[in-house]
């Protein structure tokens, strides 16, 4: 049956007016989970890999992931694994496979010394970049209902990382990120390796193989804020640029507004630029598997322990009691 224009933009907004029955505060994980897997799939993933160049910009996580050479000589599997295990918690939520998926991520990163704070600055660019991503280029923007949940969605999974004072709202999450990267943003040379490596990695992805590398870098340097591009020491790009790579993307969301709403998920793992398991793969058998003591950002196994490591009051897959 032929539909209106006005109708068809009506049914492109019933998953919005669903979801705002929903309460966010107790359905947190259901919104979330169809907000990435249904409504916006590409801008989710896409404000994700650009959240991953603000933490190489804090010295203090871009210098250790450095060392640890996991980002740069085998970045094509730690990008892998870090989006299929948070696909694991999103798809099953936080049990089942959800459950192994954080226990596998909490077992790695007790291996690492890494403060409270870089761990909550991280946790934060997972609740704001993807906002800001889609007031700017999404087809439509985040309704306040859902801006919460995404926050408390993150909240739950730091809660089970055993990451202390978390942030209690969206706007919290806000201050946090662009207050500590008014103080730690920095240019670094191990930040700076770990970043070309995943924007070596970014132009493999289709459609972008198909461009020129200097013109998917100057497309991405164009995405990028003027303190991140300094902490990186990128160059601008030409401000025309700039410009037409941003419209590009303002257009994409108009265009998506008045396409059909998905009805199947949008799964990361079936990404044709997640190409580590042709064969599969067990959420047990994804990430690191370090032996020792703590790695610290020099590289030596310090045997001190991180600041994020699982107290007392937590499980040992890091349920902790509620903050």
């Amino acid at each position: 049956m032929w539909r209106t224009p006005v109708s068809w933009l009506r049914q492109r907004y019933e998953r919005r007016d669903a979801l705002a029955l929903l309460d966010p505060e107790t359905d947190f994980h259901e919104i979330y989970r169809q907000l990435s897997l249904y409504e916006f799939p590409w801008d989710v993933n896409q404000a994700l890999n650009f959240a991953l160049f603000r933490t190489y910009a804090v010295p203090s996580i871009g210098k250790l992931l450095h060392t640890t050479g996991e980002f740069t000589r085998r970045v094509q599997k730690r990008y892998d694994d870090t989006g299929l295990l948070l696909e694991a918690v999103l798809e099953h939520g936080f049990h089942g496979e959800g459950r192994a998926a954080v226990r596998r991520i909490n077992r790695m990163h007790r291996s690492y010394d890494i403060s409270d704070d870089d761990m909550r600055y991280v946790l934060s660019t997972f609740v704001v970049t993807p906002i800001r991503w889609l007031d700017s280029y999404g087809w439509r923007r985040l309704t306040e209902a859902e801006r919460a949940a995404s926050a408390n969605y993150y909240r739950e999974l730091g809660r089970h990382m055993g990451i202390p004072d978390i942030p209690a709202t969206w706007r919290d999450f806000e201050t946090l990120l662009d207050e500590y990267e008014a103080a730690h943003f920095a240019y670094d040379p191990g930040s700076r390796s770990v970043a070309d490596a995943t924007l070596a990695l970014l132009a493999t992805f289709p459609p972008n193989h198909l461009a020129p590398r200097p013109a998917v870098d100057a497309f991405a340097r164009s995405l990028m804020d003027a303190p991140l591009r300094r902490a990186l020491a990128y160059p601008s790009p030409p401000k025309v640029v700039e410009a037409l790579s941003r419209t590009a993307l303002r257009l994409r969301g108009r265009f998506v507004r008045f396409m059909p709403a998905r009805t199947e998920p949008s799964m990361f793992r079936d990404l044709p630029g997640v190409r580590s398991y042709p064969a599969g793969f067990t959420v047990e058998g994804l990430g690191t598997f370090p032996m020792g003591c703590p790695v610290t950002q020099g590289g030596d196994r310090s045997g001190t322990r991180p600041q994020h490591a699982l107290r007392s009051d937590q499980l040992g897959d890091g349920t902790t009691t509620r903050q």
